[in-house]
């Protein structure tokens, strides 16, 4: 294959195979790699490509997120994570996802007046969380609840009209913190609390998980703060399994409620959303400062099957750009809560300063990202490890619905519809029972 570009014109990949040639268009985006369109490589060569993962496969076209894995560059509408994370508040950037420019301060009051009024849930919708066992996960209860909600929004399932999907993106990011907070709740048989209208997006879904019915609720301004990075932080992070998923879900037209409990079920699988509670796990594990070499030795060791957890991404080849803000908000809540001595911080820190200069993980770029200081913020706030995932969650549907969104307004949208490369039976005749 080569690639070529005539004066004037696009440039162009050539592919030789079995003796045809065919070309290529080559895509420029605004910032990062070209990519090759291999649409009419089927038709023109007979041929189709093979990349199990999709590593290494453009599926879209995006205006959302952008990240740069070598560079450890990550930007929401052209804004960098740590300005966001440091001076935004998350409905700015819901507002921001959703329709590509930061708010005026009009704009900014109008949508959170909005959001506000749409955090209650249909009273109906209480009498789903009764036919949960108390020990049933959480992330059961949000997939199966979220998935519900077009049973009492049936105008969702008409996208054609953008009014149905401005509604529905709007029910869905206002509603999600209420029906994990009455998750949790469930779980502990606890009394539902509802949502405030005083109260911001953060404070609201802290309020709902920890405020009792017996006594005044008075959100810490410190945790709230906390609360707010961490929606930020996770709220998109380009073409993820998840957010794949509701993509492929909503090519075919199903309605959004639908979508997003597709993606909060690829959320769901350790290898995606849960690496936080994995690094607790982990950190527990080693228990104490001194094992940390031991440890360490036993990661080295390919047929330990030892892992260090909340280190590397399968994107990020540099520093992880969320990893420095969550660590300085870690330290932020532990000294709020008069938290001086934690035993897992300690760990961690002594484990990321090994980390850091041992040659084998420098060699291998294995730095610290997101997760490695969020499980620590959330065990200090109380959120218990089953509901971590939960959170990510409750973040990512602002990211799952501005992709949703977008994909069903791109022009010339159609179903996805991956190849495969077929290694089973060749075609051969049925055999009846006497001849087996």
């Amino acid at each position: 294959m080569s690639v070529s570009q005539n004066e004037g014109k696009q440039s162009t990949a050539t592919i030789s195979i079995g003796g045809k040639t065919a070309e290529m268009p080559v895509l420029s985006g605004n910032l990062g790699p070209d990519v090759i369109d291999i649409r009419k490589l089927p038709s023109e060569l007979g041929v189709f490509t093979f990349d199990p993962g999709y590593g290494e496969t453009a599926s879209c076209n995006s205006k959302i997120t952008f990240i740069d894995g070598d560079k450890g560059v990550l930007l929401h509408r052209g804004y960098p994570i740590a300005q966001l994370a440091e001076n935004a508040s998350y409905e700015e950037v819901i507002y921001l996802l959703l329709n590509g420019e930061l708010p005026n301060k009009t704009q900014y009051d109008t949508f959170s007046t909005t959001l506000t009024n749409h955090t209650l849930l249909h009273e109906q919708i209480r009498n789903f969380f009764n036919g949960f066992r108390r020990d049933a996960h959480p992330m059961a209860i949000l997939c199966g609840t979220v998935g519900a909600l077009s049973a009492f929004y049936p105008d969702a399932s008409d996208i054609a009209i953008p009014e149905n999907r401005e509604l529905a993106a709007m029910r869905l990011i206002a509603k999600i913190p209420t029906i994990a907070a009455w998750a949790y709740k469930y779980t502990q048989g606890d009394a539902f609390i509802y949502p405030r209208n005083d109260l911001n997006y953060a404070e609201n879904f802290l309020s709902m998980m920890f405020a009792r019915m017996s006594e005044p609720y008075k959100v810490n301004p410190v945790l709230a703060r906390a609360m707010n990075r961490i929606l930020i932080l996770h709220a998109d992070h380009e073409q993820n399994a998840s957010t794949s998923t509701v993509r492929l879900a909503g090519s075919t037209g199903a309605n959004p409620f639908a979508c997003i409990a597709a993606g909060i079920a690829a959320l769901w699988g350790p290898a995606h959303g849960g690496a936080n509670e994995a690094v607790l796990k982990m950190l527990a594990h080693i228990g104490k400062k001194e094992n940390i070499p031991a440890f360490i030795a036993q990661v080295k060791d390919k047929n330990s099957g030892v892992k260090l957890m909340g280190f590397g991404h399968r994107v990020y080849k540099n520093f992880d750009p969320r990893a420095k803000i969550m660590q300085q908000t870690c330290h932020e809540v532990l000294k709020e809560l008069g938290i001086k001595d934690d035993p897992l911080l300690d760990l961690a820190v002594e484990l990321e300063n090994i980390a850091l200069s041992d040659d084998y993980f420098v060699q291998r770029k294995l730095y610290p990202n997101v997760d490695f200081y969020s499980g620590i913020i959330l065990k200090a706030m109380g959120i218990p490890t089953s509901m971590f995932t939960v959170l990510f969650a409750v973040a990512r549907t602002t990211g799952w619905v501005s992709q949703w969104k977008e994909m069903i307004e791109e022009p010339g949208q159609r179903i996805s519809r991956p190849r495969q490369l077929y290694l089973g039976a060749t075609e051969r005749d049925f055999v009846p029972f006497s001849k087996r």
